[in-house]
């Protein structure tokens, strides 16, 4: 059985439309994204999401329609199935409720799908629909008019087309009133030849019955030269003076303002609806248009395919009417648009499938065309993930593949995302965020934040902020106000502070770099002091309710006892053997403290009242280790039934250390965990349930904490954080204030992980890659796209990105072959031998050549195989070059042997390097596929070869005794598939996925009794995903005997989506599928679609009823959000009560 949850949803917009759905008055943002509708609202020039909600089913259709004296607008939502069905806001509940059942057109098995991109298209009034879903039918469906059924959209007709072949298709806007139609079609599909074609929708003029869309009946019937135009481009009319008639001499006639614009690659073509007269304009520049938006009747927004906007002016004589030529300028660059929109006030949306959708202020008044667009906001998408490694921060050290992902948080993911010049590398974590919800001041340089309670508060209400030359204090209001204080309680403010906190004696301590002093709180009376002798000064210090321990000048160590009003308890020179690199007082264990030593890297656990050292512990493994220990924390940080004591160690490497203590402070169960290259500095946030967590600050801060009895390094948002310190005041209860390098802010911790991405712009295509945790960097395999004096050139290149700053290393390799455009398709990371017959570290890639037909091709190369290594100053050099007689489609490493997927081919071949930088493959055995390979997955010595047609089979490398290695394959999958990525999963169990967004896992029987039944794969879970699946990883991690499920893979999305594939424990198997059953039958999306129909396997064969031993992890965790009512309902009978049930969903969410 199977389970598979998102832990980032998908974030490709492919669908946006501006809609009235609060009010009239109020234009909304709707966006659609895979298998969710979302409604964000416009305020001050800035989107905000206030509604998602999903969809059982993946969304094809998005549209707004506005019923007949209605105040608000309606939507239109397909789904790939061929579901549609009308939701409008409810203000009450605030949600998006169906209006009417849901309406299936199955179509019929002999038709073909449309291949034009405009799916549906709404006319002017709102009220009339045409969806274009099958060649050569259109259907139309129409609001009522009446008053009972103006919410009810009712089919019309389904009237043939003579137009097959069609490209673009729009209404237009008439003065008449008659719905008119144009349709830009191909007279063959594989010809050239354009025409265009305008139609009225209704033959009445009470619009009761549909035109028959006979040739006679066109109106417009035209010629279009540009074979390559695809947009049309509706213009509205604008008021004249003299009002215009109809000419019979059409030639002689003007175009006024109000018709159509035919958008080619070449010119434009303007066609005036009335009087049918044209108006043709070329470009100075050729170009290919995805998308437009109205400015206003005579300016439009349009995009091209490269990211660049340009302003499409429409030009008129003196009366502003008569059109009289057209005028296309660039104004800026954007993302590659699916779709754009323009909200009036200068705010020009522009969603992207390609890279991030983007918000623009545009002033076309600006004079320099550098101004008239500025960025406002960004929504970050990483789709489309071309490929993905998972990179486990934790246990880079020992390059183990095993680790506790899920519960640390600080696995990252990094993504190759984006289409061309959209191009990013995308790190993606599972952590905690923080909300910023006040800033303080812009001061720079903070050495420390201290938060304590004045005599009369009852909560901390004051914030002493620590400066090299100065201590600074700021009192808060109870209503969020902060005055800062020139003087407070006798404290010295002249001085850098290096601990302040409250006592239990009413006192207030204070340790600046000269001195220690106890303050009456109450009336501000220094009560009593300790100063080092000389001139000496405090380097550090700690202290909890009982003790203060101090450095001085890094050789003297000295305990003073505040129950004694500063008595100096015992005071330690440690002379020339060492010095004191940090130090540590327990807050929860009264007389323990911790010190660290700079020569010996120990760490030493002391007895606060002697200084004598209680244990001790070498943090350093090897003679050549340098560990440094450069901060600490002894904290209960997991609850005393579950644990002791956790002592944590950050060294000056980015390696964080923890040990157990015992009840007799002994010091076991050593772990290491990276948390970056710099040493990390502890700030304690103490919980009112007597545990602690721990805000790490280094290039990657991290939160840490006890969940489930495991100890929890979990990513924070907060990448420029240098101090933190609690903050529990009555204007921000529960907050904690954090410094940056520039500020000084308040803000609230998320309670929840949740993903985060970090982007690094490349500008290309970052078409494979892969992580070497040896070396610590990725491998990019790039495919730029330039547009160089309108032709276009393709380059490809090998480069290197240092996996902690995030940032390229060394110098890219280009890779490129004469008379060949040679295009990256594979790239891996493996150990092979060098030639001393050491292992080394190398990056495989491989590429396919484009053969430029002017030229014709030599030697029938179609490929190669390139090796690198990476030299000291960490620039890729060339190992090997080896060329192939078929385009090399994905790799893998079998036993240092390279495995590699050719066009027709599965090869097995030997690497032996003969010097530093030669190297030779010897081919060992081969096997050909049923079509083509499309990707490999390598499991001992069996090669999982996912074909483009043929599902998967498994092939053997086998070594008879005597004769030469052989490729056997075993076993299949005897049912169509084109598949597109593979992996194995655990034992005999395989994971397939196909382009119709479907998942398998497949199982071989070694042990059937028939060699038929050997020799098939069984397929023992199956569903529809709904989102086609680029790249699965596998990953091995660590799980507890009890739980429900076992996570074994990473899959990444067209969509941007990543999900969490895993298999679950044989006791969960029963209940769980019961549960998501009696889910099924209660839970209902938006429309009514039912669930076990959107989650069933569909492909071109066959189609399911329901998803087969699979759980969706996303139905299962909607559960938690349903009322208590509705969960006993759903509860009874299956034998755990409600609570057990909350609790187990609780721990599925958590894993992920």
């Amino acid at each position: 059985m199977a389970y598979i949850a998102p832990i980032h949803r998908p974030t490709s917009i492919r669908h946006a439309l501006k809609a009235h759905l609060f009010s009239g008055d109020e234009e909304s943002l709707v966006i659609g994204k895979a298998n969710r509708l979302e409604i964000w609202r416009i305020s001050d020039g800035i989107l905000s999401q206030v509604h998602s909600q999903p969809v059982n089913g993946t969304i094809a259709v998005l549209q707004r329609l506005r019923p007949k004296d209605y105040p608000t607008d309606i939507l239109f939502v397909g789904t790939e199935r061929f579901e549609y069905f009308t939701l409008a806001w409810n203000a009450e509940t605030q949600q998006l409720v169906a209006i009417d059942d849901t309406l299936k057109d199955p179509g019929e098995l002999h038709m073909r799908n449309a291949e034009s991109q405009d799916k549906c298209i709404v006319d002017p009034s709102g009220r009339y629909l045409a969806l274009h879903l099958w060649q050569g039918v259109l259907t139309i469906l129409r609001l009522g008019n009446r008053k009972n059924t103006i919410l009810k959209l009712d089919w019309m007709a389904q009237p043939r087309l003579s137009e097959l072949f069609i490209k673009s298709s729009s209404f237009l806007y008439t003065e008449t009133g008659h719905p008119k139609i144009a349709l830009l079609y191909k007279t063959r599909s594989d010809s050239e030849e354009l025409k265009l074609a305008t139609y009225r929708l209704t033959a009445d003029d009470r619009h009761t019955e549909a035109s028959r869309f006979e040739i006679k009946d066109r109106e417009i019937d035209s010629d279009i030269a540009d074979s390559g135009s695809s947009l049309l481009i509706p213009v509205r009319k604008v008021e004249e003076v003299v009002k215009r008639h109809n000419f019979r001499n059409v030639d002689s006639a003007k175009a006024h303002v109000g018709g159509l614009i035919i958008v080619g690659e070449t010119r434009l073509l303007y066609i005036d609806e009335v009087t049918k007269s044209k108006v043709e304009s070329l470009l100075d520049r050729a170009s290919i248009f995805v998308a437009w938006a109205e400015y206003d009747p005579t300016h439009y927004f349009l995009a091209d395919d490269y990211g660049t906007m340009h302003l499409l002016t429409i030009l008129t004589d003196e009366t502003g009417v008569v059109v009289t030529g057209m005028d296309v300028s660039v104004i800026g660059r954007t993302s590659r648009p699916s779709d754009m929109l323009y909200f009036g006030d200068g705010l020009l949306f522009v969603a992207s499938h390609y890279g991030d959708s983007q918000v623009f202020h545009v002033d076309l008044m600006k004079r320099d065309v550098k101004d008239m667009m500025t960025l406002i906001q960004c929504l970050p998408n990483i789709g489309p993930i071309l490929d993905f490694a998972v990179m486990d921060m934790g246990n880079r050290e020992n390059n183990s593949a095993l680790g506790n992902e899920y519960s640390s948080g600080q696995a990252r993911i990094v993504t190759g995302s984006g289409v061309w010049r959209d191009g990013t590398l995308r790190s993606v974590r599972s952590g905690v965020g923080l909300e910023d919800i006040g800033e303080l001041a812009d001061l720079e340089d903070t050495r420390g934040l201290f938060s304590i309670r004045s005599h009369t508060a009852s909560k901390t209400d004051t914030l002493i902020a620590s400066f090299p030359t100065e201590t600074r204090v700021f009192q808060f209001d109870s209503e969020g106000g902060a005055e800062e204080l020139e003087s407070f309680l006798g404290m010295d403010l002249g001085i850098q502070t290096l601990d302040a906190r409250n006592l239990p004696t009413g006192n207030l301590l204070q340790v600046t770099t000269a001195s220690v002093s106890l303050i009456d709180i109450e009336n501000g009376v220094v009560v009593s002091s300790w100063r080092p002798a000389g001139d000496s000064s405090i380097i550090a210090a700690s202290a909890n309710d009982r003790w203060v321990l101090l450095s001085v000048e890094g050789t003297g160590l000295v305990s003073l006892s505040l129950g004694q009003d500063l008595t100096l308890a015992k005071q330690k020179d440690i002379g020339d053997k060492d010095q004191i690199a940090c130090l540590h007082v327990a807050p929860q264990l009264p007389s323990v403290g911790v010190v660290g030593f700079w020569n010996s890297g120990t760490v030493s656990i002391i007895d606060l009242g002697t200084l004598d050292p209680v244990h001790g512990e070498s943090l350093r493994k090897t003679p050549d280790d340098a560990s440094i220990p450069r901060d600490l924390a002894l904290v209960q940080i997991l609850p005393p039934s579950v644990s002791g004591p956790t002592l944590f160690v950050a060294l000056e490497d980015g390696n964080v250390v923890t040990f157990k203590i015992g009840q007799d402070l002994t010091l076991s169960g050593t772990k290491s965990v990276v948390l970056g290259t710099t040493q990390a500095r502890f700030h304690l946030l103490p919980h009112p349930n007597g545990v602690y967590s721990i805000f790490a600050t280094t290039e990657h801060p991290s939160l840490i904490y006890g969940s489930e009895g495991r100890i929890v390094y979990s990513a924070v948002t907060a990448e420029d954080a240098t101090f933190v310190c609690p903050f529990d005041s009555e204007a921000f209860p529960d907050s904690v204030v954090l410094s940056t390098k520039s500020q000084i802010k308040i803000s609230q911790i998320d309670t929840t992980r949740r993903t985060h991405t970090h982007s690094l712009p490349m500008h290309e295509m970052v078409r494979r890659l892969a992580y070497s945790p040896t070396e610590k960097v990725f491998g990019l395999g790039c495919i730029e796209r330039q547009l160089i004096d309108g032709e276009e050139v393709i380059q490809s290149s090998f480069k290197l990105v240092d996996d902690v700053i995030f940032d390229k290393v060394g110098k890219e390799f280009p890779i490129s072959t004469p008379s060949y455009t040679e295009l990256v398709e594979a790239v891996i990371r493996a150990e092979l031998p060098d030639s001393y017959g050491n292992p080394s570290e190398r990056f495989i890639v491989g590429t396919s050549y484009l053969p430029d037909p002017d030229r014709g091709t030599t030697e029938n190369v179609l490929g190669r195989i390139l090796v690198f290594g990476i030299d000291s100053d960490r620039d890729p050099y060339l190992v090997l070059s080896h060329q192939l007689k078929g385009a090399c489609r994905c790799l893998a490493v079998m036993d240092g042997k390279i495995v590699a997927a050719l066009t027709k081919t599965v090869v097995v071949s030997m690497y032996e390097e003969t010097s530093t930088t030669t190297a030779q493959l010897t081919k060992l055995a081969s096997y050909r596929p049923s079509t083509y390979p499309v990707d490999l997955a390598v499991h001992g010595n069996m090669i999982a070869v996912a074909d483009l047609m043929k599902s998967v089979s498994l092939v053997e490398y086998v070594t008879p005794e005597g004769e030469s290695p052989r490729l056997v394959e075993t076993a299949r999958h005897y049912q169509a598939a084109w598949g597109t990525a593979v992996s194995h999963i655990d034992g005999e169990s395989w994971l397939e996925a196909d382009s119709r967004g479907n998942l398998m896992v497949l199982m071989r029987n070694p042990a059937g009794v028939t060699l038929e039944d050997r020799r098939r794969l069984q397929i023992t879970s199956e569903m529809n995903l709904g989102e086609q699946v680029n790249r699965i990883r596998k990953i091995t991690v660590e799980t507890s005997p009890n739980a429900s499920i076992i996570p074994r893979a990473f899959l990444g999305t067209v969509e941007g989506s990543i999900y969490m594939f895993g298999t679950i424990a044989p006791h969960a198997q029963d209940l769980l599928l019961r549960f998501q059953a009696k889910l099924a039958a209660v839970i209902k999306s938006a429309g009514g679609i039912e669930f076990n129909s959107y989650r069933a396997f569909r492909n071109e064969e066959r189609e399911g009823e329901a998803p087969d031993r699979f759980l969706d992890g996303e139905m299962l965790e909607r559960f938690l959000d349903i009322d208590d009512e509705t969960q006993a309902q759903i509860c009874h009978g299956l034998g755990p009560s409600v609570e057990d049930m909350r609790n187990i969903v609780e721990e599925l969410r958590r894993i992920h």
